[in-house]
């Protein structure tokens, strides 16, 4: 399964988030910090705010927030939040896609218990088991190394 970069970048910013979740945190400083676009992510905390995931706060000393604990956040309901205006498959859309194989496909329902597997998997963890501790002055992310055979 490949997640669309907008849960990954979302991912990415909650995971900050959650090794400071009393923190305020701005669009420029997660954007910064992981390389992804500022006006990319503007459109993620929008969205993460109007399910409730995030608190945002304008004026001077404004940002964004968790809205409650990391514990209390499920990874799963998070790629299913991010997820939801892209279907796995064409058929999995809300109006049935268009594919020449429904109704005698076989793989559909293949396809639904991969899903339901992955999403049942990522519901056994939060946030908090994922939080990515602030990089320390001069740290750079790095890439993981591959080993060799």
């Amino acid at each position: 399964m490949r997640l669309t970069e907008f849960t990954d970048f979302g991912l990415r910013a909650l995971m900050r988030l959650a090794a400071e979740p009393e923190r305020v945190f701005t669009t420029d400083e997660i954007a910064n910090e992981f390389a992804i676009s500022r006006n990319h992510l503007m459109k993620i905390i929008h969205n993460l705010a109007k399910a409730g995931i995030v608190v945002t706060l304008r004026g001077v000393g404004g940002g964004f927030r968790l809205s409650k604990s990391p514990e209390e956040i499920p990874l799963g309901g998070l790629v299913r939040l991010l997820e939801q205006r892209h279907a796995l498959v064409e058929c999995f859309q809300a109006d049935g896609g268009q594919c020449r194989l429904t109704p005698d496909c076989r793989l559909k329902g293949k396809l639904a218990a991969a899903r339901q597997a992955f999403y049942g998997e990522l519901d056994r963890s939060t946030l908090a088991d994922c939080a990515y501790p602030a990089r320390r002055e001069g740290q750079n992310i790095k890439s993981p190394v591959l080993a060799s055979s």
